[in-house]
């Protein structure tokens, strides 16, 4: 199959270049964020130079709509067609408001609203299992480096599950974001947003633990990093990932989740144990408050059990 990039005209090549400078230097976005955009505009020219629309410049709102409904037709999910059609906006927003292009075919461009129930979580009772293990581990370790290692891995998933911090935000970390005084993590979130997020007594000690075998395992290229992989860097989100999922595998009944489950389990035991929306949003990190709203989803029982706890006519 032919390489969609080898079907852009020169001018929607350099028109994607452009843009992914725009993204990347003005609005801070991330590196995954900038590769999701560029490359579903690059499959959007794509499909263009395949049914002879012409180049940028000649893009209408029917042909976004055909696009996007080949797409669904295609097997494509909602969540997928959702980020396209919000590519396509900002892009042609861009060009239209740079004059890069002369106007903007994609204002009233819609897209499908997103399914967006929460996957499975893992249940306080697991995360307890899951982190009894790990500690297990180290205490079982047998020579200086796996000590090392174990403590190491402990302390990741002590914070990721303590401060609901993304995996990226976690492998970002600098020793200097730590203020173990005051018990407080500095993040820097997505679009170069920084927040101030607690951790608890168990994620401090952890930390501490890591901290005093760190010179185990970092070589002089890992530089300020709060975690470092086995060959000494900054630690890779991969490698997190990997860790997760073999810790929960061991665990009775969870689920098959990655880094991003457990924050996903710390957003939903806050607020099971009353933590009000807006702090959960400010920890969390999210934009929109609608979006932590999210993690407002509790079962009839629990429901029922709250209301008969408290209407004074249950």
């Amino acid at each position: 199959m032919e390489p969609l990039a080898e079907l852009l005209t020169p001018e929607a090549k350099e028109l994607l270049g452009a843009f992914a400078d725009h993204l990347r230097l003005e609005r801070g976005l991330s590196a995954h964020t900038v590769r999701a955009y560029t490359g579903d505009l690059t499959n959007l020219f794509a499909h263009l130079a395949r049914v002879g629309e012409g180049g940028p410049g000649d893009v209408t709102l029917a042909d976004l709509r055909t696009w996007l409904a080949n797409q669904h037709a295609g097997g494509s999910d909602r969540a997928t067609l959702q980020r396209r059609a919000a590519a396509a906006r900002t892009f042609f927003a861009w060009a239209g408001r740079t004059g890069r292009l002369p106007g903007d075919p994609a204002q009233a461009l819609r897209s499908p609203k997103v399914d967006r129930r929460l996957p499975p979580t893992v249940e306080a009772d697991q995360v307890r299992i899951l982190l009894d293990g790990l500690a297990a581990l180290v205490v079982e370790a047998d020579d200086p480096d796996g000590l090392a290692r174990r403590r190491r891995d402990l302390a990741i998933v002590e914070v990721l599950y303590a401060s609901g911090v993304r995996v990226s935000e976690l492998c970002g970390l600098d020793l200097g974001d730590l203020d173990t005084q005051r018990g407080l993590l500095r993040v820097l979130g997505k679009g170069g947003k920084q927040r101030t997020v607690p951790l608890g007594g168990p994620a401090l000690r952890a930390i501490d633990g890591w901290l005093a075998t760190r010179s185990r395992l970092a070589a002089p290229g890992a530089g300020p990093a709060l975690f470092v992989g086995d060959r000494g860097r900054r630690i890779d989100p991969r490698v997190v990932r990997r860790l997760v999922h073999r810790a929960l595998a061991a665990v009775p009944d969870a689920p098959d989740l990655g880094p991003h489950g457990l924050r996903h389990a710390m957003a939903t035991h806050l607020l099971e144990g009353g933590a009000d929306l807006r702090s959960v949003q400010e920890i969390l990190g999210h934009s929109s408050l609608a979006t932590t709203q999210l993690y407002t989803h509790v079962s009839g029982d629990r429901l029922r059990r709250a209301y008969q706890q408290a209407h004074p006519r249950a």
